[in-house]
């Protein structure tokens, strides 16, 4: 899940981060794509209109 495609979404960095009921510093704080436990709270408090993406790493088998 892309960090601009959330902030888009909810209006705002600031938006995010009340709905997350975090600090917008933190929001601030990621990188081009969203944390995983985050991507998977967003996915949730947004019924699925934003999904999280992640795929079991390969690498690490």
């Amino acid at each position: 899940m892309k960090k601009e495609a959330v902030i888009k979404h909810f209006g705002g960095v600031v938006k995010v981060a009340s709905a997350l009921k975090i600090d917008h510093s933190a929001v601030s704080q990621w990188g081009e794509n969203v944390p995983q436990l985050r991507a998977f709270e967003i996915e949730r408090i947004t019924n699925g209109a934003l999904k999280a993406d992640f795929t079991p790493n390969q690498d690490h088998a």
